[in-house]
């Protein structure tokens, strides 16, 4: 996923640590932005659960672009869109 819904999405996750209830369950979920805003990292784990979530955000003059750590770009599109909108 790329583009205006990616970027409306990441913006859902609080920069900093932040508790969240995904699905039902408790989250703490990270957000750090890098390079004046041009890339983030979003890392979250269920809180008392196996559920994990890592990936990078980059917002290029193409759009904005996700590219998950070593999991399906899925499992991390899951979490971001039970996630309230913050707008």
């Amino acid at each position: 996923m790329e583009g205006e819904e990616l970027a409306a999405l990441v913006a859902r996750v609080p920069e900093g640590w932040s508790r969240q209830v995904v699905h039902g369950r408790a989250w703490g979920l990270t957000r750090v932005e890098h390079g004046g805003g041009r890339s983030a990292t979003i890392a979250g784990e269920e809180l008392g659960g196996r559920g994990r979530i890592d990936a990078n955000v980059w917002r290029t003059s193409a759009g904005t672009v996700l590219r998950p750590c070593e999991m399906p770009e899925e499992q991390v599109l899951a979490v971001l869109r039970a996630l309230p909108d913050r707008r």
